[in-house]
């Protein structure tokens, strides 16, 4: 029987391993991602274009056109901003624009990214850089998060966050980088002022002298000496010269201000003008009055096409010009002092246009040559204007905080997830530095470790994806050994917090801490054997000789995906599918069949034999493991009787990591401290019981004192 029940056990380990074989082969089949051509992704974004030309610029761009017409550009993300994904190398991807700087589409064309290359279906990736079509290159373009402000949110890519907030930051900061230099849209404003309001009532009886004096009414003058000298190199240079006599005449003489301001306003044109005038404009429009002599700033254009083609207003980079419909004829000046003009007028800035009062403006006039029967040639004279404080409220600048990293955005949104995690690691710290005492309660102890097993598989597993891998660490190698950077690491606070956790759990106390309390697919495990335990399903431990000889396979598999990762990291991440981790934790099991196959083959093994894979196949505990020789504390107590005779703790332990001699295995042990309550427990640990049966016995022969009075 006992020969029977050994072959049984041998057989469904050379099963397991045969699994796990088939698996392998199968992941090389499955993770396959060549990099693809951009040429035919341009021809399907653009198909109708007639020339793609050479990848030309800094940036490096292709310019697409319609026959003689430019109709887009493309480029890729690496060429313009190559910002590192999790596995340490950028995604690089297409993407296309239009000549107004909306986005066209985003392909991938090459990525590394392990997640991907195992688990995440194409559909859904391409879905995710679909969402760029349509959008601006100069909106602000998250991913995930809540509606806030004037921030467009991408839907996210589950089980990919990092991956796609990376691939989003490279697509935006490229583009706006190209559509910078392609002149398509400006530099950011650093300040923004809100808009100023005017103040009502703010109102006092001026003349001319005094709103010419304080800046309330600005003058643009012009000679004929300064106007020939605007056009000295130009095709009108000798059009329209004057004597030299005559070069220092006024060519024109143009006032503006603005005239919904009340001291302004009424002061010019008279309480009944400035009362109609208020009642005709509509909420957010501005009036200015223009007011000229000589050159005329009304021209023949407004009569023709109902536009005013000599004047416009610049405010913020943008210039917004009159039509016939903004335009009222001012008829006289009320005002004491003012000259006289040949030619005033009144011009509504509508709403549409934005205009601020609080922000300093410019008036421009365009004077033009003609140098033929149609052609012309402009130059333009410029003044500025400055709405007076005492006329204004303007509410405090807006200076736009720093933009964050990318780590730090991603740090802000994991905020709930660091803070409850950060609590979980100093329970843990508190368990360890206390366990002598927590440990004499052995109900309570029992119950507190099943509670955090839960919340690790629950909460750290699959809420959060923070399940370590032996991928980690050959990331960690390669850009130790290349050029290392602490961004690429913290871009997953979890990840990165519970490799912290293993650190120091691993200097101080070994690999036992993360193996027995944050590793969820560890946790997994063990809650579903303590349930089969619980309902009576019958449990098989392998005899201690095959047993031994078992641990040598994960460390094997360690030095398998090493070698490989030395040659390519790509291709040991592949073969680092042996453990079942992105299929359990990260996909949800929403991935090809063979992989959801091989993890419910090691769950299912569990239910009769605790932590199967832990023990035999995963090579993140053997490497784990290696820091076993530097850890600085051995907490677990022993006695003498440990081993020889006693053999309960060996017994007892459900991952055989005691020798027969007694010795605990640090390197086997997950620390689940049910040793140190039997070592505690008089009621279980032989030699507690033996002193207890003495210590009874005494006191049964001994003979009470009587008192003789």
């Amino acid at each position: 029987m006992l020969l029977l029940l050994s072959y049984r056990k041998k057989k469904l380990t050379l099963f397991t391993v045969l699994i796990l074989c088939f698996v392998q082969f199968s992941v090389h089949a499955l993770f396959i991602s060549e990099p693809r051509d951009p040429l035919p992704l341009i021809h399907e974004i653009f198909s109708q274009a007639t020339k793609v030309s050479e990848k030309v610029g800094d940036p490096l761009i292709w310019t697409i056109f319609q026959q003689d017409e430019i109709i887009g550009y493309a480029f890729e993300t690496n060429d313009v901003a190559r910002i590192p994904a999790y596995s340490g190398e950028p995604v690089n991807m297409l993407v296309a624009i239009d000549v107004n700087g909306t986005y066209l589409g985003a392909k991938v064309l090459e990525h590394h990214e392990p997640i991907i290359l195992a688990g995440i279906p194409e559909a859904k990736l391409w879905a995710f850089t679909d969402q760029y079509q349509g959008l601006s290159v100069s909106a602000r373009l998250k991913v995930g998060g809540n509606t806030k402000g004037d921030v467009i949110h991408l839907d996210g890519l589950s089980g990919a966050t990092v991956t796609v907030m990376v691939m989003n930051v490279a697509i935006t900061k490229a583009a706006t980088k190209v559509a910078r230099s392609l002149g398509i849209i400006d530099e950011v404003e650093q300040i923004k002022q809100p808009i100023a309001t005017i103040l009502p009532d703010v109102y006092q009886k001026v003349n001319w002298q005094t709103m010419l004096g304080d800046g309330s009414i600005r003058k643009l003058y012009l000679d004929r000496k300064m106007v020939g000298e605007a056009f000295v190199g130009s095709a009108a240079e000798n059009i329209e010269q004057v004597r030299s006599a005559q070069k220092s005449g006024m060519f024109a003489e143009i006032y503006y201000a603005q005239a919904d301001i009340p001291t302004v306003g009424r002061n010019l044109l008279g309480d009944s003008e400035y009362n109609w005038l208020m009642k005709s404009l509509q909420p957010n429009e501005h009036a200015i009055i223009v007011l000229g002599n000589g050159y005329s700033f009304k021209g023949s254009g407004y009569v023709r096409g109902g536009i005013f083609d000599r004047i416009q207003i610049i405010q913020n980079e943008t210039a917004f010009s009159f039509r016939d419909l903004d335009h009222n004829r001012v008829t006289d000046l009320l005002i004491e002092g003012a000259p006289n003009f040949r030619e005033m007028s009144l011009f509504i800035v509508r709403e549409h246009h934005e205009f601020n009062p609080g922000v300093d403006w410019q008036f421009e006039l365009l004077v033009r040559r003609q140098i033929g029967a149609v052609d012309s040639v402009f130059t333009s004279f410029k003044g500025s204007y400055h709405g007076l404080e005492q006329y204004l409220y303007r509410p405090p600048v807006v200076i736009p905080e720093p933009e964050l990293t990318l780590t730090q955005q991603v740090w802000q949104e994991k905020e709930t997830e660091v803070i409850v995690l950060s609590l979980l690691m100093t329970l843990l710290l508190a368990t360890l530095f206390f366990q002598d005492i927590l440990v004499r309660h052995p109900t309570f102890m029992h119950n507190f470790r099943h509670g955090f097993l839960v919340v690790t598989v629950v909460f750290i597993g699959w809420a959060w994806g923070g399940q370590l891998s032996i991928v980690n660490v050959f990331t960690f190698l390669q850009a130790f050994m290349s050029d290392f950077s602490w961004d690429l690491f913290l871009l997953d606070p979890v990840i990165f917090m519970l490799w912290g956790a293993a650190a120091v759990t691993m200097l101080l106390w070994g690999r036992a801490v993360y193996c027995g309390w944050l590793c969820p697919f560890g946790a997994l495990q063990e809650l579903i054997n303590v349930f089969a335990r619980y309902i009576k399903i019958p449990q098989f431990e392998l005899p201690w000789a095959v047993h031994e000889r078992l641990w040598a396979i994960k460390y094997l598999i360690l030095l398998g995906l090493f070698a490989l990762s030395l040659d390519s990291l790509a291709l040991a991440e592949q073969f680092a599918e042996v453990e079942p981790f992105k299929t359990t934790f990260l996909l949800k099991f929403d991935r090809e069949w063979p992989f959801i196959l091989y993890a419910l083959i090691l769950l299912t093994i569990n239910v009769f034999n605790r932590k199967f894979f832990c023990r035999y196949l995963c090579p993140l505990g053997a490497a784990l493991s290696t820091s076993n020789s530097i850890r600085l504390f051995s907490w677990l107590r022993r006695r003498p009787e440990c081993g020889q005779p006693c053999k309960t703790c060996a017994k007892e332990c459900e991952i055989q990591a005691i020798n027969p001699d007694g010795e605990i295995n640090m390197r086997e042990c997950h620390y689940c401290l049910d040793c140190q309550v039997t070592y505690f427990n008089d009621d279980k640990c032989p030699p507690l019981k033996k002193q207890k049966y003495k210590k009874n016995k005494y006191k049964e022969q001994e003979i009470e004192t009587v008192n003789v009075g």
